[in-house]
């Protein structure tokens, strides 16, 4: 089955217990339709660039899947449905990274960026 990698952003006001817990139901919608959650990071409330529904913060959520197109949309068109979901990206992928995602990595940890160009 194809891979994939979403993240989603929940409002600001709810606490960390209820923003986790949204990441257990999408993953139960996705096992219900033959997906399977594969590793879920829970990244915490971060500050937005722009207002979205008139919240400055959201708690950020990043998933790693596989499953079936099928079942992806099904999660997808339940997130947009949700009272308490603001934004979700999904992208498909060719395999899933070992490491912990870039935003939970520390400094120290990162690869080194190439140099800038004078």
């Amino acid at each position: 089955m194809p891979l994939y990698e979403h993240v989603f952003i929940a409002r600001q006001d709810l606490s960390n217990a209820q923003a986790e817990g949204l990441i257990e139901h999408f993953g139960t919608v996705l096992a219900d339709n033959g997906g399977k959650l594969v590793d879920h990071e829970y990244w915490g409330v971060k500050t937005m660039a722009y207002k979205i529904n008139k919240n400055r913060k959201g708690h950020y959520s990043y998933l790693r899947t596989d499953s079936s197109p099928a079942a992806v949309q099904e999660m997808e068109r339940l997130m947009r449905l949700h009272d308490d979901v603001m934004r979700v990206m999904t992208i498909k992928v060719e395999e899933h990274k070992e490491l912990p995602s870039v935003q939970m990595q520390k400094r120290d940890e990162r690869e080194e960026r190439r140099p800038r160009r004078p």
